[in-house]
């Protein structure tokens, strides 16, 4: 996030990182990514960490579509990034003198440490080359054909947010006082009411029929904002949406095209689902749209990051209206 979260400042996260060993004499805000909060961190002999601050208490899940019901669910999709590590590509959580994975952080928070990583990195809509985008269904392959480790959590398909978003869509009649961006969310819903009911139950049709099939360790979110190149290696970032899952819940971020799923169906027997592909393309949005929602109807401020949130939240809208 870009703001930095209110009423947690610098001196309680360095107190923390002592549960890791870490006496961190300098502590650096990291205005990246969408969701949580990110410092670095290092100590007297010039070792670096990155830390992440989650919101485990939040009404709906993260915008990237990962589970937000406690502190518990995160731990299990951290001990599954660390039983993974062997994998070579996964950038797994230090573990704290105790042996946790990631520790309660007040009433509604979590904290997580990793190793901090110098290379380069992706960012979320870029486009990648071909070679680029086999490489990463080569590395998807390796995943989903990995046994998965007893702590990998399970995915349910259905949409964190439903219950909230389904609310709201019966509530565009009367004023919403969040914030400023609470009556242009509403005005926005109303005019495409029509999109979102036919975009939930086209969602029901399509979720209903992967339910119960075979599933394997799927990171959640494979886009390139989740990729970094070091060392000329390939590495995945960010599994706190590790989960059980048919594989096409990855393959619709990470294919562009059909030589994408020959290729992955060449590497593990199973030829991609287009349906499948649908049904996860589609969640995605429709839980961001959910997420967005929650955001603007709860009390805010005209922030950067909500800013950046009405520019996904209409962008959002329009993507669900064309296709």
């Amino acid at each position: 996030m870009k703001e930095r979260p209110s009423g947690i400042g610098d001196a309680a996260i360095r107190d923390a990182l002592r549960a890791w060993g870490i006496e961190a004499v300098w502590l650096t805000y990291a205005p990246v990514g969408f969701g949580d909060h990110h410092w670095t961190a290092g100590d007297a002999d010039g070792r670096r960490w990155f830390v992440t601050l989650a919101e485990v208490s939040a009404p709906v899940s993260t915008v990237s579509g990962g589970p937000a019901d406690g502190t518990g669910t995160l731990r299990a999709a951290l001990d599954t990034a660390a039983a993974l590590d062997g994998l070579g590509f996964v950038v797994a959580p230090v573990r704290t003198a105790g042996g946790a994975s990631v520790l309660p952080f007040g009433p509604r928070h979590a904290l997580s440490v990793f190793p901090y990583m110098t290379g380069e990195s992706g960012r979320f809509g870029q486009e990648l080359g071909r070679d680029e985008r086999q490489a990463v269904i080569e590395l998807l392959a390796r995943l989903h054909t990995t046994p998965p480790p007893e702590t990998t959590p399970a995915h349910d398909p259905g949409i964190p947010g439903r219950d909230p978003l389904e609310r709201t869509l019966l509530e565009t009649d009367r004023p919403w006082h969040g914030g400023p961006f609470a009556e242009p969310a509403r005005e926005a819903v109303s005019r495409g009411l029509g999109v979102l009911r036919r975009r939930l139950a086209e969602f029901d049709r399509l979720a209903a029929a992967v339910r119960g099939r075979p599933v394997v360790v799927t990171h959640g979110e494979p886009h390139p904002g989740n990729l970094m190149r070091v060392d000329g290696r390939l590495l995945l970032v960010d599994w706190d949406t590790v989960g059980l899952a048919v594989p096409e819940r990855d393959l619709w971020l990470a294919a562009s095209g059909q030589d994408d799923l020959d290729r992955y169906a060449e590497l593990t027997g199973h030829r991609p689902d287009p349906p499948a592909l649908t049904c996860y393309r589609l969640r995605w949005a429709l839980n961001d749209v959910a997420e967005f929602l929650a955001w603007f109807r709860a009390p805010h401020e005209h922030t950067a990051d909500l800013e950046t949130a009405w520019t996904g939240f209409t962008g959002t809208l329009d993507q669900l209206a064309e296709t």
